[in-house]
């Protein structure tokens, strides 16, 4: 069993059907809304347990009723939560557009994430120390990944890092201390300062600029045209498992906690990759965010249906 530890954010998701965007000023009425647990952290930690390691998760929530239900679900999941604090603001929540093709707009007020401090980790330093990977991505304060990402390089721990929400900057201390950074083509796009692109030759440009950043190993997933990596030397495309897409909300949090799980385990870095994107396409095929994450037997029944089985 790997030990990984998130340093991310916990929101309330609440999601609204809608059969489109509204245009500006204009009132659109919505067809259905439910509440669900999420937050980029909280998904890649949750995602990362349900594929057989023990989590730890960093963050902070408010002192209200949703940061109660979060406690009571990492207990449910048997997550180490001795790590998140309670802060004063109320836990954090993101507002979710669903369109009926699956794809979503999502607006998020960091509440409590965004009082996560260099001292909240620190007091974390000896659950760093023991684990085998350490994730974060950009909802909490840049200081908070920065002291995780350090303390994890001290004691020899993998890091990787999901820079998103998309951003055109990363500091350089945090950037020296990662060792794989997963965007999607957006994300890496704008940390490139070039237009997005899932060319192959175009993305080996942006790759090249993010190496010349500091950046060591990368994997950018696109969505429906596959994931491209640049992992120890070696470049290629992984397909995607293909799904009926109900709603990708969790996609790319699944695919990073799944990664993470798995991260330096026997596998190839292809066989990685394909089972990180198996467990992607199991989840966009339901609904919602962490209660659409599959457990571990689920992505190796579909490997095995598909006939991608790990060697």
């Amino acid at each position: 069993m790997r030990n990984v530890v998130v340093i991310g954010s916990l929101n309330i998701d609440i999601v609204q059907k809608v059969p489109r965007l509204p245009r500006q000023g204009e009132t659109l009425g919505v067809t259905d809304q439910s509440s669900n647990f999420g937050g980029k952290g909280a998904n890649q930690a949750i995602a990362a347990q349900r594929q057989g390691s023990q989590v730890a998760m960093i963050g902070a929530i408010g002192d209200d009723d949703r940061g109660l239900a979060f406690r009571q679900l990492m207990t449910d999941e048997k997550m180490d939560d001795r790590y998140i604090t309670t802060k004063a603001p109320h836990t954090g929540s993101a507002t979710i557009m669903l369109e009926p093709d699956g794809h979503n707009t999502i607006l998020v007020h960091g509440g409590a994430n965004m009082s996560l401090t260099r001292e909240d980790v620190r007091r974390a330093e000896s659950v760093i120390a023991e684990a085998d990977v350490v994730v974060a991505q950009l909802e909490v304060p840049r200081e908070a990944i920065e002291e995780g990402f350090k303390i994890a390089k001290q004691h020899g721990v993998t890091t990787i890092l999901n820079p998103a929400p998309v951003t055109h900057y990363i500091e350089q201390a945090i950037i020296d201390h990662t060792d794989l950074v997963v965007p999607n083509e957006t994300e890496a796009a704008a940390l490139a300062g070039v237009p997005a692109t899932t060319d192959r030759k175009e993305l080996e440009q942006v790759i090249d600029i993010l190496h010349d950043k500091g950046f060591k190993d990368i994997v950018v997933t696109l969505g429906a045209d596959g994931v491209y990596y640049d992992v120890k030397q070696q470049q290629g495309i992984v397909p995607i498992i293909p799904a009926k897409v109900v709603d990708t909300t969790a996609a790319g949090d699944t695919f990073i906690g799944s990664l993470a799980a798995n991260w330096s385990s026997d596998l190839s870095i292809e066989a990685l990759l394909t089972r990180a994107t198996a467990a992607s396409s199991i989840v966009v095929a339901r609904p919602g965010a962490i209660a659409a994450i599959p457990l571990k037997r689920e992505v190796d029944a579909l490997l095995v249906e598909r006939g991608l089985a790990d060697e």
